[in-house]
């Protein structure tokens, strides 16, 4: 089995796999269908109102995440797994049975987004860490960078079937196949064997606490949190101005919403699949995303033609996963295990919680400026705080790059050896080819 796919040598680790792709890609088919109603269903394209929605979907995580992340570092994880998915899976149910009905309303789907943010909310941590039960340490990044490409298939199975699905039969539908995906995920829990230990928390005060002065004594997780919640705040509002770029900019209907989101997938996919090769990724490498998301993210705003903005969606796509893979690689590989539920979730809090500050702005402009414009902030927020963040390191860790030439092959290969002596963590060597 290639260096790629190793975790999947593990039955437990199969066993997740496939569920989670069954569940992801309802999650997929669900989150077009949600914006999709409220946009052409329940308002007169208002991009605000679906800029709520997604606030509300992400709100709890600000409050939540850290509770869950202590709750993920002490209770059985594969147990809290059944719950979380359950609960998901019955709100997707109740969503899908009032569109069928005829009876939703906007405030209906404000509700529903909130109980699914505050369900998710305790679901993301303990999924984050129990990928770490499941495979040995020495396969961890191979196991985070395949959950990523597990995620990212899904998203380009998932909008595509559901703007289809959305054409054909309608939105509640779409909602009741998502409710029943995540019977796959509880099936496969029941169903593994022996999971690799972990060590847990025992009950006692001030253990939020202590994660928080974790992180603030690592400096290299401060970086990349920051980075990530601006990109997340700004940039990764996909659903928003995907939906908004189609319905308003191009005058295209669902089919060609979820066309989007499916090619978005083809580029975050690849970068999935290339960071499950990487064996420690590293800030740099988040830093180097983070710019060519900046970049790619500006020209697809401009691009005058849907066609034209389709296809920059795999490159926007590939910088985007890139960025998230790596950083949540490198978080998880680096700190301590009884700790890990704690920094994974505030990681999660600043990924996901910064959202609801972001997308009524993005909707807002969206809908007074053009979704262009939309587009344009997240690349403009992504380039200023990834330019921020580049100087801010090279001039604390003292960075320092020297030419080398490695004689470790037959032919001399050049690279170059980048130094940190001033980062907070351990003094890293790390070595870049030219």
């Amino acid at each position: 089995m290639s260096a790629t796919f190793a975790s999947l040598k593990f039955r437990n680790y199969r066993l997740w796999f496939a569920s989670a792709l069954v569940a992801n890609i309802g999650t997929w088919m669900q989150r077009v269908a949600q914006d999709w109603v409220v946009l052409t269903v329940l308002t007169n394209n208002s991009g605000v109102a679906v800029g709520i929605v997604t606030a509300l979907q992400f709100l709890p995580h600000l409050f939540l995440s850290a509770w869950a992340g202590l709750l993920a570092d002490r209770v059985d994880r594969r147990k809290l797994l059944m719950m979380t998915q359950a609960g998901m899976g019955v709100l997707g149910l109740g969503l899908g049975a009032l569109v069928l009905s005829g009876a939703a309303e906007l405030w209906h789907v404000y509700v529903f987004a909130t109980l699914l943010g505050v369900v998710s909310a305790i679901d993301g941590p303990v999924r984050q860490t129990f990928v770490a039960q499941l495979v040995p340490p020495t396969r961890l990044a191979n196991a985070v960078g395949l959950n990523s490409s597990n995620f990212n298939a899904a998203r380009l199975i998932g909008p595509g079937v559901a703007g289809l699905l959305i054409a054909a039969v309608g939105s509640g539908w779409v909602f009741i196949i998502n409710g029943i995906t995540f019977g796959a995920v509880i099936i496969s829990l029941s169903r593994m064997g022996d999971l690799y230990p972990l060590p847990t928390a025992s009950r006692a005060k001030g253990q939020i606490r202590e994660g928080l002065s974790y992180i603030r004594g690592r400096s290299d997780i401060v970086v990349i949190m920051v980075v990530m919640g601006v990109v997340s705040m700004f940039g990764l509002n996909f659903q928003l101005t995907s939906a908004m770029m189609a319905r308003v900019e191009f005058g295209r209907g669902a089919s060609e919403y979820g066309i989007l989101g499916s090619v978005l997938a083809i580029g975050s996919l690849a970068g999935a699949l290339l960071a499950a090769r990487r064996e420690r990724p590293r800030v740099r490498l988040v830093l180097g995303a983070a710019f060519a998301f900046a970049i790619a993210m500006g020209i697809q705003a401009v691009m005058p033609t849907y066609l034209g903005y389709l296809l920059m969606c795999i490159p926007v796509g590939f910088a985007s996963l890139t960025m998230l893979t790596s950083a949540n690689a490198a978080i998880q590989l680096s700190v301590a295990p009884e700790l890990r539920g704690r920094v994974m979730s505030i990681y999660v809090m600043v990924l996901l919680g910064t959202t609801p500050l972001g997308s009524p702005v993005v909707g807002w402009i969206g809908e007074t400026f053009g979704p262009r414009y939309a587009v344009l902030l997240g690349a403009m927020a992504t380039l200023l705080v990834a330019v921020i963040a580049t100087i801010w390191a090279a001039r604390t860790w003292h960075v320092r790059v020297h030419a080398r030439l490695s004689r470790a092959h037959r032919i001399p290969r050049p690279y170059l050896q980048v130094d940190y002596p001033g980062m907070s963590q351990t003094p890293q060597k790390q070595t870049l080819a030219a």
